[in-house]
């Protein structure tokens, strides 16, 4: 069985980073949910609006959004209680990583595709 992973910020442009963490996790043999509630689906893989959406439970949950959004769905992250919550370069602050630690949940500080040993190069832009 594959191991699940919500991408928090999945975008269907594929400049960004959580269009290619999509892509990457999907290549990994993840099984991947993207969550962005401004769109329907993210490189044909159906969205979700939240995380509480999401019908399965999740090995990792790997944000691509700003610290201040962040914050505001830890809550929600909490209450689905993943293996692992990755907080990517530029999603993450000292008061984001303090206060998710706090909460109990596995949080790591650290680019998610190079952890599953990937690289974000490995993805075009187009």
């Amino acid at each position: 069985m594959s191991k699940t992973i919500a991408i928090i910020g999945a975008s269907t442009d594929r400049k960004k980073y959580g269009n290619k963490a999509v892509r990457a996790f999907r290549d990994g043999g993840w099984t991947v949910y993207p969550v962005n509630a401004k769109v329907d689906e993210v490189e044909g893989i159906k969205a979700y609006k939240s995380i509480k959406e999401v019908p399965v439970p999740l090995d990792r949950v790997s944000m691509y959004v700003p610290p201040a959004v962040g914050k505001t769905m830890l809550d929600d992250i909490q209450a689905v209680n993943p293996g692992e919550l990755f907080f990517n370069p530029g999603s993450e602050d000292a008061e984001v990583l303090e206060e998710a630690k706090g909460r109990g949940l596995n949080a790591i500080n650290a680019c998610s595709i190079v952890n599953i040993g990937l690289r974000p190069e490995m993805y075009p832009d187009e």
